[in-house]
Order: C-alpha cells, then structure tokens, then sequence
C-alpha cells in the first residue's frame, strides 16, 4: 500500500511539473535570467564633459581637455563591490562623440589627447578592474554623435557599425549594451536615421549574452523616469513594442513604467538615477550626493518592486570617485549586507493547508524557503480562490521585511497577494500588494509572531513561488 501511494504521488509530482511548465507566456532567455540576477550596478559617466562642467557636450572639445590625473579603475570597482553591486557600465562615447578608447573609426578619441601620451585606452583599464574585482562589465554608446563629419548620413550607419563591432570584440565578455534614444543634430546640421536593426544583429552575434536596453529593448525596457523609481506597486516583466521605437517614440512612459499585463516580450525594467543631480562630475554637487537611507529606498523601490537598478556614480577629474559618493555608497553596502544577512524563514518548517496538501506531511521544509532560486513550488488555489503559503517559525520573533521571488523562468504569473499574521488564534493581514516578479520587497511596521503566511488572490495561471524571505532590518 506504501509503495502504490509513492507510486501515484510522484505520479501527480511528475504531471503537475510538465503542466506547470506548458505555458504560452513569455518567458526570459538565459542571458535575461542571468541579468535579473545582477539586481544593481554602477554607471559611470564619464568624459570631456567631466572637464568643461557640462551634462551634454557639443561635440567641439578639444581632445587635450580630457586629461584625468590619477584615473584608477580599480577604485571605482572596489568601491562598486562594497556597495553591493555586480557589475559596472561606462559611457564609451556620449553624445559628444569623444572615444574612451582609440577607435579606428574616430579622430576624437583618447589617442588625441595628451593622457597617458595618447597611449591610453579607458575601457581596458575598466575591463581588466573589472575582471579582477569580479564584476560584469557593460558598455554605453551613444549613436548621436555631436562630432564626427558623416552623422546625418546613411554612411554614420557604417561608421557606428564599425564603432560598436570594434567595441564588443575587444574587451570581453559584456552582460549590457545601453543605448538611449538620443538623436539631434550632427556638426553638418542634420539628424541621423539609424539602422538599429543592424546594430541588434551585430550585437546578437558578437556578444550573445549581453542584453541590450532601450525604451524598447529587445533586453530591457527604461523605467520611464530618471529617478530611479517604479512609481506603483505593479511592474510586469512584459511590454508590447510593435509601433513603437527608441526615443521620441517610444512607448508612454506610465507603460514603460508598470509594462504590459499581457505584453508579448519578455522586457523587464531597467530604474537609473544618478547619485547627484548630475550625471557627470560636478563639484558644484558635492554636497548634494545621496545618502544611504536615500539609496536604500531608491533600491527598495526599484529592484525592491522587480526592476534592476543602474546608480550613476561621476568620476571627478582626477579620475576617481570622490570621497563623498564612496563613503555614502560603502554605507549603503554594508546596510544591504546587514539587513539581508539572516533569513528567518530559511529551513523553517512550511505548514499544509486544507485539501491542496492533502498527501503532504503537516510540517514540511519546502522548496520556497531553501534558499536556492532555481527551486520552486506550485501554489494551488483552494475553493475561496486562494492559494496558501504558510510558515511556522517554531516561536515568535520580530520582523518587518518580507521579500518574495516568482520563478520567472516560465514567466510572470502572480497579479496580486497579501501577507497575513498570526496573533492567537486570528490572522492579521500585515501587507498587500501587487505583482512580484524577479523580487518583491515590502516593509512593514515591525511585528512579532510566530507564524506568517502568503496568499495569492489573483494570477495568470498557476503561481510559481521561487523563495520566500523573512527579515528583522
């Protein structure tokens, strides 16, 4: 009798894992996947205008002007992993068409000025820091190009072409490729009608595991905003593009925010914001840096609500963060590290609940809370159209975070749920919200129970919970 019991549990175990997995919904690619991991990065800005205290250069710098005096590379990715980030991307070339690197293509690069005797190149000194600090690397590069002679004909197509084929393969592997949507006009007075069809393939090709971000991907959507921020408790990983392109066109920024409920890309958001009001160095703003409870909530609300966070942090014209960005980035770091440091919900005991576990054992450790995201558990709906997840925590301690993770892996399914609390013998709900996604965290007034539990009240198809975590912060 134990044997035939086994025997159709696993039955059921088997079936309900390949139903689980037969959807129609959009779902991400490995590099997707590995790119939602990274959560938060670096950007730096970084270039002529760092000397000419300037956010948009007009293309017309003479190349002598960008002279950094102590750049270190090193630095910035040191400063990058005590605040907790995975990887850092650097502003090739902006607008102003100057090359951190000696581009064959370009007669205004680092090879024309007087740094390192015109024998520097910017983008290997950041590829090899990276390399040794273990962070991903990523490229900005603009296609408006405020210098070079042919922008503004269909012979610039080549030129970027070539630019970008020269930029993905000669300094590793990249996990992104950011392009914004910026088109003015060139030093001949004309704006550009770029190929970026073309450019997407030669990206595809060259660097296949590097997503690339635009208003309309193909990677990674824009947030819509420049303030970091995914402004309503619903994000979806999903957006429609067709009719839509980059820049002036693109997509409303409220969709480009919230995306699509039944979009049919996998385009998840990407939130950037600088550390100062500028994107580049300016010393006027050295007192206006954000500080770690700034950052902290600039993190909550945006890979806090599914989106992943790129935080600008300027060089100065030594070529160093300066002193009042790393000491409030290192600050923030170890508050990361702090606050998700123990896991109360891990290895605890899941408990069964109605019908929906009826061969299960009352008490269980389940796949939502042992700590590895590429385990999941299905989340049945009961009668009263809900689906329970619940917790015993074996006695009462305080907490006042709760993070959850769907399995994305087979796409964006949770619309809505709550989280309740145990007091005596009544359950008090503590939160609700809306969609999860990659991760969602919630704070709350700190509570103290012993038993806590999350319902699901509506979704798209059979939710697919990934982990549940449970912090005192």
């Amino acid at each position: 009798m134990r044997t035939l019991l086994t025997g159709i549990l696993f039955f059921i175990f088997l079936t309900s894992q390949v139903l689980a997995q037969k959807t129609s919904l959009p779902h991400p690619t490995a590099a997707q996947l590995a790119w939602h991991d990274t959560e938060f990065y670096l950007f730096f800005h970084f270039g002529p205008n760092t000397f000419t205290n300037l956010e948009w250069g007009h293309g017309t710098e003479i190349e002598d002007l960008f002279n950094p005096t102590a750049l270190d590379c090193d630095q910035w990715c040191r400063i990058a992993k005590q605040a907790g980030a995975k990887g850092v991307i650097i502003t090739a070339k902006h607008h102003d068409g100057f090359c951190l690197w000696p581009s064959k293509y370009s007669k205004h690069t680092v090879r024309e000025s007087k740094w390192r005797n015109g024998e520097g190149d910017v983008l290997r000194e950041l590829a090899e820091a990276a390399r040794r600090n273990g962070l991903k690397l990523g490229f900005y590069l603009s296609p408006w190009d405020r210098n070079h002679p042919q922008y503004g004909t269909p012979e610039y197509n080549e030129v970027y072409a070539n630019t970008l084929t020269e930029l993905l393969t000669s300094y590793g592997e990249l996990f992104e490729i950011w392009w914004d949507g910026a088109n003015g006009e060139g030093p001949n007075g004309k704006r550009q009608v770029y190929d970026f069809h073309r450019f997407e393939k030669i990206a595809a090709q060259l660097q296949p595991n590097a997503v690339i971000f635009s208003d309309i991907g193909p990677g990674c959507r824009w947030a819509g905003n420049e303030a970091g921020l995914i402004l309503t408790e619903t994000n979806w990983c999903t957006l429609d593009t067709v009719g839509f392109q980059r820049g002036a066109g693109g997509p409303p920024q409220d969709t480009l925010n919230q995306g699509n409920i039944n979009g049919a890309n996998w385009m998840p958001a990407e939130c950037d914001v600088s550390i100062r009001p500028g994107w580049f160095y300016h010393q006027e703003e050295d007192e206006k840096v954000k500080n770690p409870d700034q950052l902290w909530d600039l993190y909550l609300n945006s890979v806090g609500k599914g989106a992943n966070l790129i935080l600008n942090i300027p060089p100065d014209q030594r070529g160093r963060i300066n002193a009042r960005d790393s000491v409030s980035l290192v600050s923030f770091g170890q508050k990361l590290r702090d606050g998700f440091d123990m896991n109360l919900l891990k290895g605890k005991k899941r408990e069964s609940t109605g019908a929906r576990c009826v061969f299960a054992p009352k008490r269980f450790v389940g796949e939502v809370n042992d700590g590895d995201r590429s385990t999941y558990e299905r989340v049945r709906f009961d009668r009263v159209g809900e689906a329970v997840v619940q917790f015993d925590l074996r006695r009462k301690k305080h907490f006042n975070t709760i993070v959850l993770r769907e399995y994305i892996a087979d796409g964006q399914r949770i619309q809505s749920f709550k989280v309740e609390a145990k007091y005596g013998q009544k359950w008090k709900e503590i939160a609700q919200s809306k969609t999860i996604g990659a991760r969602k965290i919630i704070q709350f007034p700190t509570i103290k129970s012993r038993r806590i539990r999350v319902i699901v009240l509506e979704a798209k198809d059979m939710p697919l919970l990934s982990e549940v975590e449970l912090y005192k912060i």
